[in-house]
């Protein structure tokens, strides 16, 4: 399923860029684009991070 629309990003790029250490939409942003045009698909994104790694410290560090 398409996440961000205006950059053709999908929720399989967004979960593999949280595989990959994003920790953040602004990390998303930086790395995917997502949310830097319209920005309708931030909640959604948002939300893949928080499900994916919620506590991002512990993710980050490979405790999950």
């Amino acid at each position: 399923m398409y996440v961000c629309i205006c950059n053709a990003i999908s929720d399989k790029e967004v979960r593999g860029a949280i595989a990959l250490g994003a920790r953040s939409l602004a990390d998303l942003a930086a790395t995917l684009g997502v949310a830097t045009r319209c920005g309708r698909c931030a909640d959604c994104a948002s939300r893949l991070v928080r499900e994916a790694c919620p506590e991002a410290a512990d993710c980050a560090h490979g405790d999950d």
